[in-house]
């Protein structure tokens, strides 16, 4: 471990009491999900806004990010944004998880094959995002923003990855706000549960003109060494 990287961790949990330092680790954690919730540099003083923390705080959390490379400076009026430390720690995941990679070669050669916008999609909490892409190359381009956190209900991938949960778990899980389309148009609960009945039962889902009334989207589930659902792959067209 390099010298960086103790002294951010002994920095998030320099406290004796055993509840401090658990918010001094979470200010980083939070530090780290603001900047990717933003996905772009943010000034110092405005990230201690965003989550809430003293300037003097923030700035001694930066400093030691910045030390261990995993923030890193942008231009020259007090910019940071994630370093390279960031891209190693996700080249490892990558690398070491042989499913992992097994689904980014397919959905490389999906795409080539095919010629249309690949998706593979996960949950983040009670949210959907796409983990990663690759975007048509065609003259009618979908592009998807990966990290995003978008409403499950939205979503063809969503509904197979919530297909393990009952109606009375998903009305938990799912807040009330998130069957509200862009445009205005309400999901109904009832027929969001029956949508998810219907994918666990085909073993895929697709839907068409929700969070874009110009694209189709269908689903199919990748699953673990155990059955579960965990990841989607989701083809992303134009509607005809």
């Amino acid at each position: 471990m390099s010298d960086s990287a103790t002294n951010l961790i002994e920095a998030g949990s320099a406290s004796p009491q055993g509840g401090e330092r658990r918010r001094g680790i979470d200010r980083v954690i939070m530090l780290l999900e603001a900047l990717l919730r933003h996905r772009a540099p943010v000034r110092v003083g405005d990230l201690a806004k965003m989550i809430g923390a003293p300037r003097s705080t923030t700035y001694e959390i930066v400093n030691s990010l910045l030390e261990a490379e995993m923030l890193e400076n942008v231009g020259t009026e007090g910019y940071v944004y994630f370093g390279r430390a960031m891209h190693l720690f996700g080249w490892a995941y990558s690398h070491h998880n042989a499913h992992y990679r097994r689904i980014l070669e397919t959905l490389d050669r999906m795409a080539a094959e095919t010629g249309e916008t690949v998706q593979m999609c996960g949950l983040r909490g009670n949210k959907y995002v796409v983990l990663d892409c690759r975007d048509s190359p065609g003259p009618f381009r979908i592009s998807s923003d990966v990290g995003v956190e978008v409403p499950i209900p939205w979503t063809a991938s969503g509904r197979l990855l919530v297909g393990h949960m009952s109606r009375e778990e998903l009305g938990a899980f799912i807040p009330a706000d998130d069957y509200k389309l862009p445009d205005g148009r309400i999901i109904a609960p009832g027929e969001f549960f029956a949508d998810v009945e219907l994918a666990r039962e085909q073993g895929f889902s697709e839907t068409s003109a929700l969070a874009d009334r110009f694209t189709w989207c269908m689903a199919a589930p990748i699953r673990d060494g155990h059955g579960a659902i965990n990841k989607t792959l989701c083809f992303v067209l134009p509607v005809d």
